[in-house]
């Protein structure tokens, strides 16, 4: 007779000694599918499979880009009345101040007859694609929590942003390239990083900044003389490490940071071929006023359209330079030169390429300016600045799924308060999100005892602006 022993063994020791343990399965799906999460079923049916947000810092003045205001006009320099300012916090003038009408033109352009200012004479040439949220309101007063009250729906950090919820639900359609991409031109908000961290989400999710000056992505290129053979050998050693680690621990950041190193030996052949414009036609560089070699809000425009033809999920553009609480009369129209152009042309440049039907754009801003004069004195006739204002801005959406030409809300004839039809902060990221097929109540994530989502317990889909 055989003798037969029985070896009792612990979990860890049953993972660690067993040829393929959960850890290793892990890995080798990852190494066979090296996409940055791959595709993922939305809920339903999406009108858009890509996001372009185009995030200008500071809060740009709604009331001298898009809201013509004959009455505040009128009244300009005039003390403000008492009962518009009575129960009301401004983060700067107090509780009162003169009305401030804006010195500029306005005009209504295309077939839809929405109205622009002078400033943006070549946006109001596409105005028959845009979308304008002319009620909008949200609930911080300062830059940095109302930054990321807007991109994570928390005015305090540590929440995912609005990036990661994104990729998070849908993964990314080029295993190449990040699915999530973070372009500036300018320095980063009051909030800096976190507008796009990816908070409690796995760290797969973390939005890549890009860079226009040196490596694209920091410690992109080898050091001198270093083969990508080498790299090669030298991923393939770490990953068994790592994979052995994960097999130990179950920890799901290594498998994270498996992907991670795969992702970035990818990149350096991906990226430099993406961020190298000069092969785009003058024709096209004209159009946007973009210049091969140079970083500009211009340059990142075009960029951010070469990333979604190839397949990138979410590009968020930062501008900084918007914050006007001074010399509005020099420094708005400035910013509008480095825009209006650029932005126009990314309208007509994704639908030329048929780009636009699945790209939602997104302009705005964390809130938007009062129709309170900031400086100056009363004898002086001109704007100088404006202050912080959270009840009621503009924001506008164009592409994939949105009803061009279309206008939902309306503010007092001050453009002080909502009159009808007022849209919160969640409820835009509620439209987004259903935008590209995403319940915005479905697209939760289970963390320390309770499902979070991107809208908190709030929101509703603005179906009047949708097609």
């Amino acid at each position: 007779m055989t003798a037969t022993h029985h070896v009792r063994i612990d979990r860890r020791g049953f993972l660690q000694n067993t040829g393929i343990g959960f850890g290793g399965m892990a890995l080798a799906n990852l190494l066979a599918d090296p996409s940055q999460g791959a595709p993922r079923r939305p809920h339903f049916t999406p009108q858009a499979k890509h996001v372009i947000y185009l995030h200008m810092i500071g809060a740009p003045s709604q009331l001298d880009l898009f809201e013509e205001k004959p009455e505040l006009v009128k009244r300009h320099n005039e003390p403000c009345p008492e009962e518009i300012t009575k129960g009301r916090d401004f983060a700067f003038i107090g509780k009162t101040s003169t009305l401030a009408g804006s010195p500029w033109k306005f005009a209504r352009h295309g077939e839809c007859g929405h109205t622009f200012s002078e400033l943006l004479p070549e946006l109001a040439g596409v105005a028959d694609e845009v979308a304008f949220l002319h009620a909008l309101h949200t609930e911080e007063i300062n830059h940095a929590p109302a930054q990321m009250f807007l991109h994570s729906g928390f005015g305090r950090g540590g929440r995912p942003s609005f990036g990661s919820w994104v990729t998070y639900g849908l993964g990314s359609e080029n295993e190449d390239l990040p699915g999530y991409v973070v372009l500036l031109s300018g320095p980063a908000g009051g909030a800096g990083t976190s507008l796009w961290s990816t908070g409690f989400l796995p760290s797969v999710y973390q939005g890549i900044q890009f860079r226009s000056q040196g490596d694209p992505v920091l410690f992109l290129s080898s050091p001198p003389g270093y083969t990508r053979g080498r790299r090669r050998r030298e991923l393939d050693a770490l990953a068994k490490l790592n994979g052995q680690q994960s097999e130990a621990t179950g920890d799901p950041e290594i498998e994270t940071r498996i992907q991670q190193y795969e992702m970035a030996f990818r990149m350096q052949a991906s990226v430099p071929e993406l961020m190298n414009i000069e092969g785009e036609t003058k024709e096209t560089l004209a159009l946007y006023g973009a210049s091969a070699g140079k970083g500009s809000f211009a340059n990142n425009c075009l960029l951010a359209r070469r990333l979604v033809e190839r397949g990138v999920r979410l590009v968020e553009l930062y501008d900084s330079g918007w914050d006007h609480h001074g010399g509005l009369e020099k420094r708005l129209p400035q910013k509008c030169r480095e825009t209006d152009r650029p932005i126009a042309a990314l309208i007509k440049d994704l639908k030329r390429r048929n780009l636009l039907q699945d790209t939602l754009i997104v302009w705005g801003s964390e809130f938007g300016r009062t129709p309170l004069r900031q400086g100056g004195n009363s004898n002086d006739q001109g704007l100088s600045g404006r202050d912080h204002h959270k009840d009621a801005y503009t924001m506008w959406l164009a592409g994939g799924g949105v009803r061009g030409g279309a206008s939902y809300g309306r503010t007092d004839d001050f453009g002080m308060d909502i009159a009808e039809q007022g849209v919160h902060v969640h409820d835009l990221n509620a439209t987004i999100l259903h935008l590209l097929g995403m319940d915005h109540e479905r697209l939760t994530y289970r963390y320390q005892g309770r499902e979070f989502r991107l809208t908190d317990v709030h929101g509703r889909v603005v179906r009047e602006v949708l097609v």
